[in-house]
């Protein structure tokens, strides 16, 4: 990619993409197709849905009568796993490989679109046999397995919605989780392995169950072959079961009306319960199938690596969904970035010469922090396009990603969406010129704004509250049991105009460009003066000695509150006094003095999620000595 010149940190520094990148895009066009999707907005989401094939067509793109609980496509007819698996059965992809798998200790399993279905089939006759019924929610928990993949598969074949509860949490989180659900059927295995070491998922299970009366079915997958505890009439070992003559190899994929609930996932806010929020078939299997093949710009020589975990929405939406709808081949991957060198994702690139990566800034600064050796020793050639998700990335890790990675030839999709938005919401195209931190411009059918507390547009370069202004297709469409909630969390301060609330601070700049600052609750106040974590972040990382950065924000007797920072140094830099005062220097010199922290700890590890997010609020904890509250969401 072609970079202008511009200093260092200016919202001019554009990196214009390859012409061979442009000459295949799906999409060679933004403007004019980004004003038809708003002024046609219907017009726009029927022509996608247009892709997909249905039982039975809609009557109407868009139901508004009763805001802000939108229905799309109602009236028709139609199936996620249906367009994902059943209709490329149909032509030469029924031998197209599906999914590759690796495991952490290196063992491999492949599945065309064929065998993907045979096994889809058998456990959705396994589920049948158990009495699980069309509208009736199955938890599932499990490492990264095929078997995840397989059972969501399965549950949304039978008309069955999933609650995938992420198989890092504890018992306390995945007890909740099902009692909320009113889940009758779980979905385990007896662990799975993370840095060498094998988890204890089914211990954790059981003890969840007996916290959860509801419960009367578990079915256990036999990943790493440890003892564990089985109980009588209750609990069943998958591999017996799919050897019974019950599990033969086709199963009627179930007619779903387009607003049937296709799952809920579990969404921890910083106070309260989790929430549940529900998709549905129809307009998620369109918006994320289109965001997937507009973004990526997917190919049918593509090999997709997506490399989150199915137990948040990036993985539902894009390890599972899009990319089976789109008839991608699909890398999947068990373990940890690093183990047992922090060569392992570029080792994997290489051997099965994935094309598209998309990760998060959390594991991209993480694997800078080795340095460039370890990527430069193997072939990266086959990439073709890198994706950024979770938070926003800081500059410094972009660029590193862009050059080490990339090699200067692949754009990066910095994309920036939720679990409640079900895919893409601001993301460049790969015609798009790219500016390092910027998620660039709105999808198409998404308009945005940045706004102050009353809903008056802030001025270019401001920073204010982000919010969506239209519905879109892959909205989800209320919260589990509590739609009263579902209006208070994410409507109610924008109700009069009929705006989704984010919940992020944003600015955008003279070039319409959107820079996503961090969580509203991520802003810092100090004398007056409001600065966002991710810039005090990305100043730091932006010192050569920096890979990974946290700020936050302690009570101050004369500023109202200080900055205190929390710092991971790159392989062979120790930390001491000398390099402290150094980066309150370098921060000072970025951002302004208002910004010089009060303080940097040398820390070996920061406390975040699988998703790759910052607990800020564990740090601010720890450091006032309170209670650090729930941390079943923490990777480790």
């Amino acid at each position: 990619m072609k970079k202008t010149s511009a200093p260092a940190n200016s919202n001019s520094e554009f990196y214009k993409p390859p012409k061979s990148i442009i000459r295949r895009a799906n999409v060679k066009e933004y403007e004019n197709l980004y004003t038809y999707s708003n002024e046609h907005r219907e017009d726009f989401w029927a022509e996608q849905a247009n892709n997909l094939k249905w039982f039975k067509k809609w009557k109407t793109v868009l139901d508004n009568s009763n805001p802000p609980f939108y229905k799309w496509f109602t009236g028709g007819k139609i199936n996620i796993v249906y367009n994902a698996i059943d209709r490329h059965l149909k032509t030469w992809r029924r031998n197209k490989v599906a999914f590759i798998w690796e495991g952490e200790p290196g063992d491999v399993r492949t599945f065309s679109y064929h065998a993907l279905n045979r096994e889809v089939s058998k456990f959705a006759n396994i589920l049948k046999s158990m009495g699980v019924q069309k509208g009736e929610i199955v938890t599932i928990y499990m490492p990264q397995i095929p078997e995840l993949a397989i059972s969501m598969l399965a549950c949304a074949k039978i008309g069955a919605a999933h609650s995938v509860v992420y198989g890092g949490f504890s018992v306390e989180a995945l007890a909740e989780r099902i009692a909320d659900a009113g889940s009758r059927v779980l979905l385990t295995a007896d662990g799975g392995y993370r840095r060498g070491k094998a988890t204890n998922l089914k211990e954790i299970a059981n003890e969840a169950m007996k916290r959860s009366p509801t419960i009367e079915v578990c079915i256990t997958v036999k990943r790493t072959g440890q003892d564990v505890y089985m109980e009588s009439d209750r609990d069943f070992w998958y591999h017996d079961l799919i050897s019974l003559p019950i599990t033969n190899n086709k199963c009627e994929t179930e007619v779903m009306d387009a607003e049937d609930m296709l799952f809920i996932l579990y969404t921890s806010g910083t106070t309260g319960r989790p929430k549940g929020v529900v998709h549905t078939h129809g307009g998620y299997s369109v918006y994320t199938a289109t965001t997937h093949r507009m973004v990526f710009d997917i190919k049918e020589e593509d090999r997709w690596w997506c490399a989150a975990d199915p137990g948040w929405i990036t993985g539902h939406s894009y390890i599972i969904y899009a990319p089976l709808i789109n008839g991608a081949t699909v890398m999947m991957y068990e373990g940890a970035p690093n183990h047992p060198y922090p060569n392992r994702w570029w080792h994997m690139i290489e051997k099965y010469g994935i094309s598209i990566l998309y990760t998060s800034p959390t594991a991209i600064r993480g694997l800078m922090r080795f340095g460039d050796a370890w990527p430069n020793r193997h072939d990266l050639s086959s990439l073709r396009l890198l994706g950024s998700v979770g938070e926003p990335i800081n500059p410094e890790a972009w660029r590193w990603y862009h050059e080490v990675i990339g090699k200067r030839k692949c754009p990066i999709m910095d994309t920036w969406w939720q679990t409640e938005t079900g895919g893409f919401m601001i993301t460049p195209l790969p015609i798009t010129p790219l500016k390092p931190g910027s998620a660039t411009k709105p999808f198409f059918g998404i308009e945005v704004g940045v706004v102050d507390d009353a809903g008056n547009e802030v001025k270019t370069g401001e920073e204010g509250k982000l919010v969506i202004k239209s519905p879109w297709p892959g909205m989800a469409r209320t919260i589990y049991k509590d739609p009263d909630r579902y209006i208070e969390v994410y409507w109610k301060d924008y109700e009069k105009m009929g705006w989704y609330k984010a919940g992020d601070s944003a600015r955008i700049d003279e070039d319409g460009y959107i820079w996503i600052i961090g969580r509203i609750d991520d802003v810092i106040k100090v004398s007056g003066y409001r600065l966002g974590t991710a810039e005090i972040e990305s100043a730091l990382v932006s010192h050569p000695d920096i890979a990974e950065a946290a700020a936050i924000a302690l009570p101050h007797d004369l500023k109202g509150n200080a900055i205190h920072t929390f710092v991971i140094t790159r392989a062979g830099v120790s930390g001491d006094k000398t390099l402290e005062q150094e980066l309150k220097k370098h921060v000072s010199h970025e951002l302004g003095p208002i910004a010089r922290p009060e303080s940097v700890a040398f820390v070996e590890s920061l406390p975040k999620t699988r998703s790759g997010k910052i607990m800020r609020r564990v740090l601010r904890a720890r450091a006032l000595g309170e209670d650090e509250g729930d941390l079943t969401t923490l990777e480790e």
